[in-house]
């Protein structure tokens, strides 16, 4: 059987999904860049500003991670989640009742809990050496 069709359509999927990752990583840098001249232009740094950025950068960090394994890191996401989260809650606290504090608290912690529970669950239950790879070529692979 031929599997001419089969390689051309994981290259073409491979393309997508690098090209989908360039588009997120230049949205990211450009959004970086718009908050970075808007503290400029409000001549001042907020708290609110940090952590925009700090999500901004974990962002373009879970795609550098992606490109170097080839894997979604789950926790990553989690990470942001819980960041934003917590902004929401720094910046929001006057306009949002104590039930709605208690949910997004409570959304923080299950958040919490399962990145500890994905980490506990890598830790103790690995995958076997090859088994994780075993559908998925390095793009270093690719050349040979």
């Amino acid at each position: 059987m031929n599997n001419k069709p089969r390689k051309l359509g994981h290259q073409a999927l491979r393309f997508i999904e690098y090209a989908g990752l360039v588009i997120i990583t230049l949205a990211t840098l450009v959004a970086g860049g718009q908050e970075v001249l808007h503290m400029v232009d409000v001549g001042r740094v907020t708290l609110a500003d940090l952590l925009l950025l700090f999500i901004y950068l974990e962002v373009v960090a879970m795609v550098a991670v992606y490109l170097d394994s080839g894997k979604l890191p789950v926790r990553m996401p989690l990470y942001i989640a819980i960041v934003a989260l917590a902004r929401y809650l720094a910046l929001d606290i006057k306009n949002i009742d104590s039930w709605e504090i208690i949910a997004v608290a409570g959304a923080i912690l299950v958040l919490a809990a399962s990145a500890l529970l994905i980490r506990y669950g890598r830790y103790r239950f690995p995958y076997p050496p090859g088994d994780h790879d075993q559908h998925r070529n390095h793009p270093d692979q690719d050349a040979k």
